[in-house]
């Protein structure tokens, strides 16, 4: 695993690891400071840690890691990330309590990829479906009072 930063990070990884919840989400990204800026503006993400090899952030009630590629360069899917290799196709990352319409307003201002403008669906949701700078879609909504047939 290469390690680019300098210094200590801000807890270890295994005290880290420690506060995990039971489900949380890693992705690996091809760099930490333009995800940063994705998640912040796009996300509202609250950044706990963050440096060129890792970022730990809240975003509404979910943990989120990410991982810089080079380190998982000794990890079985490195080359394939090396190639340039599509990420997250067929995973859709659904989080429930941020206002679709403002996800996508603050995507359109960033210029951030929307996959599907904010739409009332008959699931429940009012969701925005955006695109991360990697690939990794997420599907943005709040629960809605009525069942449409979208």
């Amino acid at each position: 695993m290469t390690k680019k930063r300098t210094g200590e990070p801000w807890i270890s990884g295994a005290d880290f690891g420690r506060l995990l919840p039971p489900f949380s989400v890693n992705l690996l990204v091809r760099d930490i400071e333009t995800s940063l800026r994705f998640y912040r503006e796009v996300l509202d993400a609250f950044v706990h840690y963050a440096d060129v090899d890792f970022g730990a952030l809240k975003i509404g009630g979910a943990e989120v890691q990410l991982h810089a590629d080079h380190a998982y360069d000794a990890h079985p899917w490195y080359p394939r990330l090396a190639d340039g290799e599509a990420r997250g196709l067929g995973a859709e990352l659904r989080l429930l309590g941020l206002d679709p319409d403002r996800v996508e307003k603050r995507a359109r201002e960033s210029g951030g990829a929307i996959v599907r403008a904010a739409t009332t669906k008959g699931h429940g949701w009012r969701e925005v479906i955006v695109e991360d700078p990697d690939g990794y879609v997420w599907a943005i909504g709040v629960l809605t009072d009525k069942e449409t047939a979208s």
